[in-house]
């Protein structure tokens, strides 16, 4: 089975895409997904025990959780310390899942692919991405999205251009969803046919 990661930086695409690749019958495993489904259970404890008063009624308030990351950024690693492993065992459930399906491969949404070394762990790498604009326009519609707040993210991240020059496939959704669908229609084809 070939293990395949999606990644692409914020408001490149990524989700958009993930999405049309679910709709080709892909399995997909989306982290941030994975994630918010750990912060209403295993997690919640120890984000808690690490960051107190982040959790409100059994669940960690992201909002609340986002805030006090914003303020404090030297925090992210702790908090990475406590979910990457939990997310990984996830991941790692998903696949065999799929290996025992008979799955010819899987895709693997993981926003972070390249900045947490997923990369070593996937056999090809899709990276989805747009003109600078373009991404700015789309992240700053997001609620509660502050140029601040965009800035903090983007200097987390792998710039575009070094992750497109470490990609197996390019996906770039400046353009259409009828543009994007065709480009990832076409990995999927090649992907099949490995």
């Amino acid at each position: 089975m070939i293990i395949v990661g999606l990644t692409g930086s914020i408001g490149m695409g990524k989700s958009t895409a993930a999405g049309m690749f679910r709709e080709l019958g892909v399995p997909v495993n989306d982290a941030d997904e994975v994630v918010h489904e750990l912060y209403r259970g295993e997690a919640v404890a120890p984000v808690e025990a690490a960051f107190p008063g982040v959790a409100k009624d059994g669940a960690i308030d992201r909002a609340e959780l986002s805030r006090r990351l914003v303020a404090a950024p030297d925090r992210f690693a702790e908090l990475e310390r406590i979910v990457h492993p939990l997310v990984r065992a996830k991941e790692r459930e998903f696949i065999a899942r799929h290996k025992a399906a008979g799955a010819p491969f899987v895709l693997l949404d993981i926003p972070l692919l390249f900045e947490t070394k997923a990369e070593e762990r996937v056999d090809r790498v899709v990276v989805v991405t747009c003109d600078p604009e373009t991404q700015r326009e789309r992240v700053m519609k997001r609620p509660g999205m502050t140029a601040e707040k965009f800035a903090m993210i983007r200097a987390r991240q792998v710039p575009d251009s070094e992750k497109r020059a470490r990609a197996d496939y390019i996906v770039d959704t400046s353009d259409s969803f009828d543009v994007t669908r065709q480009q990832i229609l076409a990995i999927v084809d090649q992907l099949r046919s490995a």
